[in-house]
């Protein structure tokens, strides 16, 4: 019951109710202050007498406290400088009373005892109220969420700095130091006890410690890298901290303030800037996205929504990454209607439905299983989702006369080596088959290099294996990528619709490919470490070769033919290329589907060897399917 009246009520509210607390506390203290005086020789006033007093004194008070912000100071942040004030408005109110004595003779004499025991009283019962409410409010917020226990590794200025800071945090608190140095074990730093590193392993399981902090700025960071992988081993969250002094004058050097600049990794300029927006192409109009919870998607829906169409249909099969992306644009407070659909795109019943039941004009697919080793040994859902799901929602877009149809493809796609990129490759042909007989929808492709930061992308692997102090691990020496932001890939999307002519491959111009290796190098030292290698040895976080994946190429392309077309804009370009004919997609569907029906791996791998240009040479792919029986 106190926790929902608390949590409901707003910052106005919190400091009104602060502001008549101080003053109830104001005619307390007078009514204390002068009760004080009947054991005195100068004896006390009445009631009558005091309520004029009263008068002037709870406006000024109430005024004063504006004044000073008292009332707007959150419980957990309230210090000595609070506290300071408090006393100045407790010493400006008593010196106000003894003014009030010599200002009117209509005014009876208040003994100037009685008004310095009410500045006295005041002060000492309106810091006590807030230290108070203070506790009281924490037990409530303690007693409905537990708080993670935290133990800091050094007990020095750094470790009691933070653990001062988490005195009044409502997620985490502290529960012991542990330090190297012998003389501090057994003490007690800010009331909480120093340990021994040796009570680590026996702290964690008796206390259940959540986080381990290591505050020992001025190690090395080899050491604290070693000392981490260590910890990491009795099952709690291990961190590292910088002191605080580094954070405001080295910002630059500390590596748990410095987040990884994605811009850095793309080997040349970054193109957000260059290309135009989209704005009229799309305002008004009813958009469907598919796959809209994913990397790509949900990109795709935080534009389009800010271009001002009539309506936005969510569709996805994950019911949280929907969930999660409609409270996003929720959020957003842009008037647009929003739809969350929960479905597949393999089913067409579904996709029929929704097309027609929202009179869709442009749909965006980027529904897609696009984990290259995930695909390879799942290769019948990835091409029962891929190709159908790409076939059923373009053969529904086109009968429901949708006017734009885009399809989200890869540059896996281009002489592919794994099930994913022929998959792709297929969905692309399927969409080029259907551009040529579709009268109302123009149907067109865009290919993505890497997506920096997106879901199964290299950046966020080694992320996570620079933070577990490594080893960052590397298919191929020689392995280079094309890298795009994701606001310069959903731009080149959005662009592709309004550049559209019917059956256009659109490719951004991205530069030179980028080594992997380089990007592994430069993400390390970018988190102020170095790498370990053969030419380093001594470095702190360890490069691997682990070898290529299967279906892995070492070198990706854009392009299957060397004719290029322009576009309205020098960076975007259109691939002019070949594709199947009516019968032939017909033909590789149908053994695909019986494929896949039938579980026939040897069938599934002929398929798409027939009819997918591999990277060795045309109507040959050299794809090994693994993991299906």
């Amino acid at each position: 019951m106190l926790y929902e009246f608390l949590t409901t009520l707003k910052r106005s509210q919190k400091g009104l109710i602060l502001i008549c607390l101080d003053l109830v506390l104001v005619v307390v203290a007078v009514l204390i202050g002068d009760a004080l005086l009947t054991h005195a020789d100068t004896g006390s006033l009445g009631l009558l007498d005091l309520s004029l007093y009263l008068v002037i004194l709870l406006p000024l008070a109430a005024g004063l406290i504006k004044f000073f912000g008292l009332h707007t100071i959150k419980l957990n942040a309230y210090g000595l400088d609070d506290i300071g004030q408090t006393l100045l408005i407790a010493a400006v109110l008593t010196v106000s009373g003894e003014a009030l004595t010599w200002v009117s003779n209509d005014i009876p004499h208040v003994p100037f005892a009685a008004l310095l025991n009410f500045g006295i009283i005041y002060a000492v019962l309106s810091v006590a109220s807030r230290i108070l409410l203070r506790k009281i409010v924490q037990r409530i917020y303690a007693s409905r969420r537990k708080r993670k226990l935290v133990l800091i590794y050094g007990a020095g200025q750094t470790g009691q700095q933070l653990a001062a800071a988490l005195q009044t945090d409502d997620e985490f608190e502290v529960a012991c130091f542990v330090d190297d140095n012998p003389n501090l074990h057994n003490l007690s730093v800010l009331r909480l006890r120093v340990h021994s590193p040796n009570n680590i392993a026996m702290l964690v399981q008796r206390i259940g410690i959540d986080r381990v902090i290591l505050a020992m700025p001025s190690a090395e960071q080899a050491v604290r890298l070693r000392l981490a992988q260590k910890l990491r081993g009795l099952g709690c969250e291990v961190l590292a901290l910088p002191s605080f002094a580094d954070m405001v004058l080295r910002g630059e050097k500390v590596t748990s303030s410095q987040p990884m600049q994605m811009r850095a990794l793309l080997g040349r300029d970054a193109l957000e800037t260059d290309l135009p927006s989209s704005n009229s192409t799309y305002r008004g109009l009813n958009i469907l996205v598919t796959g809209a919870g994913g990397s790509i998607g949900s990109e795709l829906c935080r534009q389009v929504i800010r271009l001002r169409p009539a309506q936005v249909v969510l569709l996805d099969h994950s019911e949280h990454a929907l969930y999660r992306i409609q409270r996003e644009l929720v959020d957003m407070g842009l008037n647009v209607k929003l739809v969350a659909v929960l479905g597949s795109v393999v089913n067409p019943e579904l996709v029929r439905e929704t097309l027609e039941k929202h009179d869709i004009d442009v749909v965006f697919h980027a529904a897609a299983y696009k984990h290259v080793n995930i695909v390879e040994g799942n290769a019948f859902e990835g091409v029962r989702n891929n190709v159908f799901g790409t076939r059923i929602v373009a053969d529904e877009a086109r009968r429901a006369g949708v006017r734009r149809f885009i399809l989200v493809s890869t540059d896996k796609a281009v002489r592919p080596e794994s099930v994913m990129g022929s998959s792709k490759r297929l969905a692309e042909l399927v969409i080029q088959d259907l551009a040529t007989r579709a009268e109302t929808t123009k149907f067109s492709m865009v290919r993505f290099g890497n997506v920096l930061g997106s879901s199964g992308s290299v950046i966020p692997l080694f992320q996570d294996q620079i933070r577990n102090g490594g080893p960052v691990t590397v298919t191929h020496p020689d392995v280079t990528r094309f890298f795009m932001t994701v606001d310069e890939a959903v731009r080149l999307v959005l662009l592709a619709g309004s550049f559209s002519r019917g059956g256009d491959v659109f490719v951004l111009d991205m530069g030179q490919p980028v080594k992997i290796l380089d990007v592994a190098h430069k993400m390390i030292e970018t988190a102020g470490y170095t790498p370990r290698n053969d030419r380093n040895p001594n470095g702190d976080i360890p490069v691997v070769i682990s070898g290529l994946q299967p279906g892995e190429k070492i070198h990706e392309e854009l392009l299957i033919g060397s004719d290029m077309l322009t576009t309205p804009h020098p960076k975007i370009l259109r691939a002019q290329e070949n594709y199947l004919s009516e019968l032939e997609i017909a033909g590789a569907l149908q053994d695909l589907r019986r494929a896949v029906q039938e579980r026939d791996t040897e069938l599934l791998e002929a398929t798409l060897g027939r009819w997918v240009e591999s990277g060795d040479k045309p109507d040959q792919v050299g794809l090994t399917i693994v993991g299906e029986n």
